[in-house]
């Protein structure tokens, strides 16, 4: 019975996650909004360059940063 009790309690905590995970398709005409400036986290572009290249040269190392606005509905 306990092992039983297990594989529901383990079954659950693997699929509640997947169920409940929220994915969707995002539509064409929905794109729009998703590439609004709004969803830029940095309005400044420039500023945002300059303390990348202030991280870049202090930690020693470059990279790692994405482009936003995009448009593909990627969340």
């Amino acid at each position: 019975m306990k092992t039983v009790y297990r594989s529901i309690v383990l079954l659950l905590l693997i699929g509640a996650p997947a169920l409940f995970s929220g994915c969707t398709r995002v539509q064409p005409w929905e794109r729009e909004s998703l590439a609004d400036p709004i969803m830029i986290f940095d309005a400044n572009p420039i500023e945002k360059g300059i303390e990348e290249h202030h991280l870049d040269y202090r930690e020693g190392s470059a990279g790692g940063t994405g482009a936003q606005s995009g448009g593909c509905g990627c969340g």
